[in-house]
């Protein structure tokens, strides 16, 4: 039988734990035999700032696990969509807020250390390293995921596979419900660089106006009430679905009469999110009107943009959006990864995790309703998401009106 573990002290006072085989001697040195003592572990320096895990980088770890739920083929087809959506909706937000506040502290010349012993530009190095390997993920999960949704009868249709019939039907859906809400702008002296929201998703294309050979650099807004997959007529029993950015490539000279397309991309910006409240506010209505509205138009955190789109055109971007010197960021894959949400179909249940309902606590059902009754009889305990949130509400109306 192993001897158990010995705790011992090092002359610094630090604990270390050793382990010994039954007839080694307990100060005998450590090796890889079986029977030997085990290597010191050798303790923490209670002023070492390894004993911390940095913030930013557990935040992107626990996105990483929500990003394995979507990878795990124990769960629904769609519950998994559902996951990898709010995973990259997450990754997003994450840069809004939190990534916001270190590009602050690095552009006020902040260099103060964190507890894990890192200055901010560090740390926004590492982010950027950590988020840029999730993304790659997000992206390998979506590729799978959109093969299984295939197979399960849920078709994100390609240019490429189209038909007459179907091209037909996309000429007309786009004739009545997208063209009239399009605003193509040209870039030019005359036409500055316009505003994009945040979040706002833009095409942007270099085109050559036929009539003199001349250059000119184009963008095409996005409108947020279009839906990004548009649904298509089914077919062999399978909802199929085509992205709204390749419906809109497809009638391009529509927007663009006498010119060729010669490049396009697309490409998205995540801008300063983070609102710090003032709890002495004379009138937080107003405070938080003023607030989002400086949300909606704070500065560039990141440009995101499509492998397709060529490296002048990205450059072109991110010059006119201020960028602060930072690399605009390549996605090799779908933009907007949080819009698969809309694939998510509610008529396919067999895709979708059994719906749970939420019981209302009977004691109170016992006193006919009366929360207070209830309590008085004997203290309740209300587990979510177990019990219904429904009894909070009743019992704050209650409260209300007594």
């Amino acid at each position: 039988m192993t001897a158990p573990p010995r705790t011992s002290l090092k002359e610094s006072g630090e604990p270390v734990i050793t382990t010994t085989g039954p007839e080694a001697p307990p100060d005998m040195p450590s090796t890889d035999n079986p029977g030997q003592p085990a290597a010191l572990i050798p303790g923490i320096d209670r002023a070492s700032p390894g004993r911390f895990i940095n913030r930013e980088l557990s935040w992107l770890a626990f996105n990483r696990r929500v990003l394995e739920e979507a990878q795990n083929l124990r769960h629904p087809l769609l519950e998994r969509v559902r996951f990898l959506s709010i995973s990259a909706s997450n990754l997003d937000e994450f840069y809004m807020v939190r990534v916001a506040g270190l590009k602050g502290m690095v552009n006020a010349g902040v260099v103060t250390l964190s507890d894990d012993g890192l200055t901010p530009a560090q740390q926004l190095s590492r982010v950027d390293q950590v988020a840029e390997e999730l993304t790659a993920d997000q992206q390998k999960t979506w590729r799978q995921l959109r093969s299984a949704l295939a197979s399960a009868g849920i078709v994100v249709v390609d240019a490429e596979s189209l038909g007459e019939e179907d091209r037909a039907w996309l000429e007309d859906e786009f004739s009545r419900q997208i063209f009239p809400i399009l605003t193509p702008l040209a870039i030019d002296p005359a036409h500055p660089f316009p505003f994009i929201p945040n979040l706002g998703f833009v095409m942007a294309m270099r085109l050559l106006r036929r009539a003199d050979a001349r250059p000119v650099t184009a963008l095409l807004p996005i409108p947020s009430q279009l839906k990004r997959f548009v649904r298509m007529p089914d077919r062999g029993g399978k909802a199929r679905f085509f992205p709204l950015e390749n419906l809109i490539a497809l009638f391009l000279d529509r927007l663009f009469p006498g010119h060729t397309v010669l490049a396009s991309g697309s490409f998205q910006i995540l801008r300063d999110s983070d609102i710090e409240i003032e709890e002495e506010a004379e009138d937080l209505v107003r405070l938080y009107e003023s607030l989002l509205k400086r949300r909606r138009r704070g500065q560039v955190i990141r440009l995101k943009c499509s492998a397709s789109m060529p490296p002048d055109l990205r450059r072109f971007i991110a010059d006119h959006v201020n960028m602060g010197g930072r690399e605009p960021f390549v996605v090799d894959g779908l933009l907007g990864l949080d819009q698969t949400r809309e694939l998510i179909l509610e008529d396919r249940p067999d895709l979708l995790f059994k719906p749970f309902t939420s019981r209302f606590p009977e004691r109170i059902r016992d006193h006919g309703g009366d929360c207070f009754a209830a309590i008085k009889a004997k203290d309740i305990i209300v587990h979510h998401p177990f019990e219904s949130f429904d009894v909070v509400v009743q019992f704050l109306r209650q409260a209300a009106a007594d």
